[in-house]
C-alpha cells in the first residue's frame, strides 16, 4: 500500500525519499521492524484479551514433568503471528504482485482452518478439534490453488537463455532484448516451465516433465499438483507436530524461514542467481518483504511464549506456519530442499509415524504392542528422558541451525 502511495508521490512530485520505497530491503526492513512491534508490543494486549474470553486450556495429562503448571494458558496465540505479518504486508509490499495475492490468501486459507480448530478444541469443549478430514480437505485444497497457480499464472515464470527454452520446447512468456552495437539481441525469455532447483547435480534443476519421460509427459501437471498437495499437507501437519513445548515451534520456524529469505532473494535477484547458477524467478524478490513480516511475527512471538510461556499458538499457529513454509518454498521452487531445511519437522512426525507402526507390529507378533520411543512425538521422548523443556527446545534450535546451514551451503555444492 504505502509503496504505491510513495511511487505515485515520486513519479507526481518527486516527494523527498519516497524512492526509498521502491527499494525491496529498506520495506523488508521496515515489516520487519513493524511486525516486531505489533508482536511484541500489541502480542500482551492480545494475549490479556485471549485470557479474558477463555477460563484456562485443559491440558491433557501426559504424565510430564511440569505440565500442570501449564494449564489455564491461553491457546489460539497464532492471530498474533498472523496480524504481525498480514499488517505490515499490506502496508509494505506491492499489493499488484502474483506471489503477495498468493501468500496472502494462503495464510487467510491457513488462519482460518487453525482456527477452526482451536474455536472448537476451546469453546466447544472437544478435545478432538476440527475432524482431521476437514483439516486435511482444506490442506489439500491450499494445495491446488498454489498448484494451479504455478501452472496457469502468466506472471509466475522463469528466466533462461532462448536455445534452452527451445531446446526443451518452453512456452515464451516474455523476450529480454539488450541492445547490442548494432541492433537489440535476444538474451533471455520467460518462460513457464514445471521446472524446480534440485541440490548436488551440476546444473542445480530438474524438470519434472522430462524427469517423467516422454510417455508422462502430458501428465505433469497431476504429477506436480499432487507433489504440491503433499508437501503442503506434510509440513503444515509436521509443524502442527512440533508445536508441544515453549517456544519449539515458532523458534524452529524462525529459522525456517529466515532460510526461505535467503532464498527468496537470491532468487529473484537476476544477479545473486547468475552468480549462483539457479533459477531466476522474475518478481519472486518480493517475497522477501512477506518473508521479513512472517519472521518478525514468529521473533516477536516468541517474546510471549518462550519458558515459561504466556500463551500457545495452538493450531491458528503451527497449521499456519508450516503450510506458510511448504507455500514459500514451492514457489521460489526450493521444494526439493524440505527434507533438509524442515529436517526438524521432518524428524518429529517420522517418530510418530514409526511409533505408530512400531507398536502395530509387535501388538500383531508378540500379542502385546511395545514403544520404540518413550513418548512420540520425539521432543516427549526427552521430556520422559528427564531433560528440562528448555534444554530440548535450545538443542532442537541448534540442530534446526545445522541443517539450515547445510540447505545454504547446497546453493554451491554441485
Amino acid at each position: 500500500m504505502l509503496y504505491h502511495l510513495f511511487d505515485y508521490l515520486y513519479n507526481h512530485y518527486h516527494f523527498p525519499g519516497a524512492r526509498l520505497f521502491q527499494y525491496i530491503s529498506f520495506r523488508a526492513g521496515m515489516a520487519m521492524v513493524l511486525s516486531l512491534v505489533i508482536s511484541v508490543i500489541f502480542g500482551g494486549r492480545i494475549i490479556a484479551f485471549l485470557r479474558k474470553l477463555q477460563i484456562g486450556e485443559t491440558v491433557r495429562d501426559l504424565g510430564l514433568a511440569g505440565q500442570n503448571q501449564k494449564a489455564g494458558t491461553p491457546t489460539m496465540g497464532g492471530v498474533i503471528i498472523i496480524m504481525a505479518t498480514v499488517i505490515p504486508c499490506l502496508l509494505m509490499a506491492r499489493l499488484d504482485n502474483v506471489y503477495i495475492l498468493l501468500m496472502l490468501l494462503a495464510i487467510t486459507w491457513l488462519s482460518a482452518i487453525g482456527f477452526a480448530d482451536d474455536y472448537i478444541k476451546v469453546f466447544k469443549k472437544d478435545k478432538q478439534g476440527l475432524k482431521g478430514k476437514f483439516k486435511i480437505a482444506g490442506q489439500v485444497g491450499l494445495g491446488l490453488i498454489v498448484g494451479l497457480t504455478m501452472l496457469l499464472n502468466k506472471e509466475v515464470v522463469v528466466r533462461m537463455t532462448p536455445a534452452a527454452a527451445q531446446a526443451y520446447g518452453y512456452e515464451v512468456v516474455r523476450e529480454i532484448h539488450t541492445m547490442g552495437k548494432k541492433a537489440p539481441s535476444l538474451t533471455y525469455v520467460h518462460v513457464k516451465a514445471p521446472i524446480t532447483n534440485v541440490p548436488f547435480f551440476k546444473n542445480n534443476e530438474l524438470d519434472y516433465s522430462r524427469f517423467l519421460g516422454d510417455n508422462a509427459k502430458d501428465f505433469v501437471w497431476l504429477f506436480f499438483i499432487v507433489m504440491t498437495i503433499v508437501v503442503v499437507t506434510a509440513v503444515s501437519n509436521g509443524a502442527n507436530l512440533t508445536d508441544g513445548l515453549d517456544g519449539l515451534a515458532a523458534g524452529t520456524s524462525a529459522i525456517v524461514i529466515a532460510v526461505l529469505g535467503i532464498l527468496a532473494y537470491v532468487s529473484g535477484n537476476s544477479k545473486a542467481a547468475e552468480y549462483l547458477n539457479i533459477l531466476y524467478i522474475p518478481q519472486s524478490g518480493e517475497l522477501v518483504v512477506f518473508i521479513a513480516c512472517l519472521l518478525g511475527g514468529c521473533i516477536g512471538f516468541l517474546w510471549h511464549n518462550v519458558f515459561p510461556a504466556r500463551v500457545f499458538m495452538g493450531d491458528t499457529g503451527s497449521l499456519m506456519l508450516g503450510g506458510m513454509i511448504a507455500t514459500l518454498a514451492i514457489v521460489i521452487r526450493k521444494e526439493l530442499l524440505i527434507p533438509a531445511l524442515c529436517g526438524i519437522f521432518f524428524i518429529e512426525t517420522l517418530s510418530v509415524i514409526l511409533q505408530v507402526w512400531y507398536f502395530k507390529y509387535t501388538k500383531k507378533k508378540y500379542g502385546e504392542g511395545r514403544r520404540l520411543f518413550k513418548m512420540a512425538p520425539l521432543h516427549h521422548h526427552f521430556q520422559k528422558a528427564g531433560l528440562h523443556e528448555v534444554s530440548i527446545v535450545v538443542r532442537f534450535w541448534i540442530v534446526q541451525i545445522f541443517l539450515a546451514l547445510v540447505t545454504l551451503i547446497t546453493l554451491k555444492i554441485r
